[in-house]
């Protein structure tokens, strides 16, 4: 498995002990990060000495020297160091950096051997088809094997194929002596949009719900998974077409607490968007009750039979298909935004609630255009 490939080979070296002195982690998938976390945790730092062997620096607020020269000096308290570095982007930021990145060189080419300094690069979106990957992250990422490539090892960290995750699901599974069924597997990964992070955490609940049992099967998800996420989006969803902003932003509030934090934050935007194209497929077909609603929504595109009734109702709530399309471009834009490595995802979902519970502003012709004061 491609995706699967960089961070297999990064956890072989890490148990192996045949490790270069420094790394840069590229890409924004959190679940391939923590995992080479993991395995650097378990096998080159004891965990009795986990505070004094373990270090976390943000290049936005120290300045690489300063981490540079904690990694050059050896620790009276811990015989191997580990620095978790932040914030690459601003080595390629505005002003000349030369002289960071010479620094970083210097510093590799004559290492503290009991060190091992890891650069996050998470501002870069790596995609499962790297053939979509955007233009401006191809330039972050060139750049980056441009100069840090040359003497630091790369890890991808990328995002994951559908057919990857559903592979990687069986395997853990049955590594954990549990068999989870074809259709749960794709359900599973198909709800939760891809996002691996939220497919593990939910697996291990899975398995812990099955218990002696030993299988997971589809009606497992649906009930674990898809209902508890999904009853609480069409709560979110309700109160977005009914234009109640405080509720919204309170269910909102209830979804991102109860949940795996920001890294599930694109997890619950892709569900927002199905559930949103769900609606233009029933407002575009003219769909009034759920016998037509069946007929209407293809399989794997289906709502949960509680939710049937009420995303009609939140569909005709619309009064033009115009009003969902924009909706839909709102949560586009989102995605990018949350793509983009902002401070905080919660107030990036906080303003497309805001934008969605706002009446869309009435578009003006030609004419009434020209009559316009000047």
């Amino acid at each position: 498995m491609r995706a699967f490939a960089q961070t297999d080979r990064f956890l072989s070296d890490v148990e192996a002990g045949k490790l270069r002195p420094a790394y840069v982690f590229v890409g924004d998938e959190s679940f391939f990060r923590r995992r080479c976390r993991e395995a650097i945790l378990e096998h080159l730092v004891s965990a009795e000495l986990r505070d004094f062997s373990i270090f976390e620096f943000d290049l936005g607020d120290t300045d690489v020297a300063e981490i540079l020269d904690r990694a050059r000096t050896p620790s009276l308290m811990a015989p191997f160091q580990v620095f978790f570095v932040r914030g690459v982007k601003t080595l390629f930021g505005r002003g000349s950096n030369e002289g960071k990145l010479r620094a970083i060189e210097e510093y590799c080419k004559d290492p503290n051997p009991d060190a091992l300094l890891i650069l996050v690069a998470d501002h870069i979106t790596i995609p499962a088809d790297v053939r979509k990957m955007e233009i401006t992250d191809k330039e972050r990422y060139q750049r980056i094997r441009e100069t840090l490539g040359q003497y630091c090892g790369i890890v991808e960290l990328s995002q994951v194929e559908e057919g990857e995750a559903v592979r990687w699901l069986t395997d853990y599974a049955r590594a954990r002596d549990v068999k989870i069924d074809a259709d749960a597997a794709r359900e599973l990964v198909d709800a939760l949009g891809g996002d691996m992070t939220m497919i593990s955490n939910e697996l291990e609940k899975l398995i812990l719900y099955v218990g002696e049992e030993k299988r997971i099967r589809l009606g497992d998800v649906e009930s674990m998974v898809l209902a508890a996420k999904q009853r609480s989006l069409y709560e979110l969803t309700d109160a977005i077409s009914a234009k109640d902003r405080v509720r919204a932003l309170e269910t909102l509030d209830a979804i991102l607490s109860g949940g795996s934090g920001d890294d599930a934050a694109i997890g619950h935007l892709y569900m927002l968007a199905k559930t949103f194209r769900q609606m233009l497929v029933i407002a575009e077909r003219n769909v009034r009750d759920t016998r037509m609603l069946w007929a209407a929504l293809w399989q794997g595109f289906r709502v949960p039979p509680f939710a049937a009734e009420d995303i009609i109702k939140q569909a005709r709530r619309y009064k033009s298909k115009r009003e969902l399309t924009r909706a839909l471009r709102l949560i586009a834009k989102t995605d990018l935004a949350l793509r983009s490595n902002p401070p905080s995802k919660r107030l990036v979902l906080e303003k497309l609630v805001i934008d969605l519970t706002s009446e869309p502003k009435p578009e003006i012709s030609g004419w009434q255009q020209e009559e316009l004061p000047v």
